[in-house]
């Protein structure tokens, strides 16, 4: 199975999104809210190059983006052969 890390906030509809679509595809997720923890905020600044948007997605340990890349993805059929 995928390890995929979701770096979120609370109150994000985008956030909120994305991981319905995670669950939907019945896939385990760390997440991180980033408005809470200042580590894992710089954690999310350093892997994503600065990209300070939320959510931000990685799988595998490459970045996707934040939801609509992900939901671009799925829509492409190419999501599933991520998450095996």
């Amino acid at each position: 199975m995928a390890e995929i890390t979701v770096y979120s906030g609370p109150n994000c509809p985008y956030c909120t999104k994305a991981k319905a679509l995670l669950n939907k595809k019945n896939v385990a997720f760390e997440e991180h809210n980033v408005k809470d923890d200042p580590v894992k905020l710089s954690e999310m600044l350093e892997r994503t190059g600065g990209r300070k948007t939320i959510p931000q997605i990685f799988i595998n340990g490459a970045h996707i983006g934040g939801c609509d890349d992900l939901y671009a993805l799925n829509e492409a059929g190419k999501l599933d052969e991520l998450l095996i």
